[in-house]
């Protein structure tokens, strides 16, 4: 951490608020505070896609292996195939050990005491898959499409990617293959281009790739902390999440965290006949549904009392929310929505606040498996998006006394015959308050000032790269930063619209060699704290 001031640290969301009234100064510097002795060394398009289409081959090699970090044999399998690929590259690497699944570490030799050491941190696991979900022989067979006239994707000969002129609006479809095994196919395509040029690095080079991302990173703060001296660095550079969707080069600042939480409503001691007893013995399905209903309302916006009292907004920080060019009207179209809820005045601001979501529902049984009875439990999962200044404690004490004043009581596992007889409405609530926290670092940070220096050399600065506060989906920024007390930016690589975490889940082209571009203006730009 030499020459890095305290407040260059992660910062609660009240020292992030502060840091930006003087954003509008530090926002006319930071375009001059490139010198011409401090430019990245610019990789030209053409050669981005030419080292890119080098790495196409292995790309489709690297998503054909199952990735889900509950196989910890699938975990092993790729982190062999990415230390073989690093090694290929002339880094020194180890495996940190992890309950079977490790993570591993890649560090560049020829390390410069007089640079500054920036650790590059992705991940290597990936979502589920249910197969027949997606358009495709199988999540795990990578194919190439195109968007036909009618607006379909088509599948094509994935020949054509790795040999002759690359259209950049073609797609890699295939588990994994944006979120977020590109960004490290597209590192080691900028190391490539970076050997083949006899360019200079800027900074020191460290990676880790992390094996449990997709789980909350349940073991990165331990693994970190017995391998702090071997991570050791001045900055943490994080490729993980979606760029704008103007994909132009994004620069974020802040992350949400994620909390889960169970609630049960219970009714009979078992399943009951609908006929029998329909009408007489309540049903926990319509209460949980009741329940879940007094938490939002009808435009959205959560209705347990403080949920969102934490988060303080000033006018300055909805000016700055407000300039990113967000394009309302085409993202509601694309989701198929008619109308936001209406949490914040846009987009960018709906993401300062904590967030309630119903991630899934559970009673009984529908379709074929559906019988006419009364259930005796209904299950709700949530999952609570954090901020900075809204922990998964704080908001998991709001939900539960929420709860209880809707005249629940709450037991622990299956309620008692007592507890039966003394209460009208049995529920027990379960919140998970470790893992995925929130973080936030200023805006005119030095590692955010780099960066941005770094993108500007590269794509310019009209228009300038995309600069957001916090993104609304969850890396595990706080739990690494808290390990390793280093200021951090987040640099997302891939498109918008890849549909991570879901079926047809895909990369673009185009944005797979600006990513290319993106990290070789990183691994040649001086790193200087201001």
């Amino acid at each position: 951490m030499a020459g890095l001031s305290p407040g260059e640290r992660v910062l609660s969301s009240s020292a992030m608020n502060r840091s930006i009234r003087h954003l509008s100064l530090v926002a006319s510097l930071l375009v001059g505070a490139a010198c011409p002795s401090l430019h990245a060394a610019e990789l030209s398009p053409a050669a981005a896609t030419q080292y890119a289409q080098a790495t196409f081959r292995d790309y489709f090699e690297l998503l054909a292996l199952p990735n889900d970090a509950i196989v910890p044999a699938d975990i092993r399998k790729n982190v062999e195939w990415l230390e073989a690929a690093f090694r290929k590259r002339g880094f020194s690497t180890t495996q940190l050990a992890n309950d079977g699944k490790p993570m591993l570490f890649a560090e560049l030799p020829g390390s410069d005491p007089a640079r500054k050491t920036v650790l590059f941190y992705m991940h290597l696991d990936g979502q589920p898959v249910i197969p027949e979900q997606w358009a495709q022989k199988s999540p795990w067979v990578p194919v190439l499409k195109r968007k036909t006239a009618k607006g379909d994707w088509e599948e094509i000969d994935s020949a054509q990617l790795f040999s002759g002129p690359v259209d950049p609006e073609w797609r890699v479809f295939g588990r994994s293959s944006a979120d977020d095994k590109a960004p490290i196919m597209m590192f080691l395509a900028a190391i490539d281009a970076l050997k083949a040029s006899g360019d200079k690095l800027g900074v020191n080079v460290k990676v880790v790739l992390d094996s449990e991302e997709e789980k909350g990173s349940p073991s990165i703060g331990k693994v970190m902390l017995a391998h702090r001296d071997l991570l050791r660095s001045d900055a943490i550079v994080i490729h993980d999440g979606p760029m704008h969707a103007t994909n132009r080069p994004t620069l974020i600042f802040g992350n949400r965290g994620a909390a889960m939480a169970r609630i049960t409503v219970y009714g009979a001691k078992v399943s009951l006949h609908s006929g029998h007893y329909g009408n007489y013995s309540p049903n926990p399905a319509q209460r949980l549904a009741t329940l879940l209903a007094s938490m939002k309302d009808d435009t959205g916006r959560v209705s347990v009392p403080g949920y969102y009292d934490h988060v303080k907004l000033g006018d300055a920080e909805r000016k700055i929310m407000a300039a990113v060019p967000d394009d309302e009207a085409a993202l509601k179209k694309r989701l198929g929505i008619a109308r936001t809820d209406q949490v914040g005045a846009n987009y960018q601001e709906a993401m300062q606040y904590p967030s309630l979501n119903v991630r899934g529902m559970s009673s009984a049984a529908v379709g074929d498996k559906a019988a006419n009875i009364v259930p005796d439990q209904a299950v709700a999962e949530l999952d609570l998006r954090t901020t900075p200044d809204s922990n998964a404690a704080y908001l998991g004490k709001l939900v539960e006394a929420h709860i209880q004043k809707q005249g629940y009581h709450l037991v622990r596992g299956t309620p008692t015959d007592e507890d039966r007889s003394r209460y009208e409405k049995l529920a027990s609530f379960a919140m998970q308050t470790e893992g995925g926290d929130a973080a936030g670092t200023p805006m005119d940070s030095a590692v955010g000032q780099w960066a941005y220096a770094a993108m500007v050399d590269t794509f310019g600065a009209k228009p300038e790269p995309v600069r957001i506060r916090m993104m609304g989906g969850t890396v595990p920024t706080a739990e690494i930063v808290g390990a390793l007390q280093v200021p951090f930016a987040i640099v997302p690589l891939v498109n918008a619209d890849n549909n991570q975490h879901a079926s047809n889940e895909n990369m673009r082209m185009g944005n797979y060699v600006d990513g290319v571009r993106t990290i070789y203006s990183l691994i040649t730009h001086p790193f200087t704290a201001r």
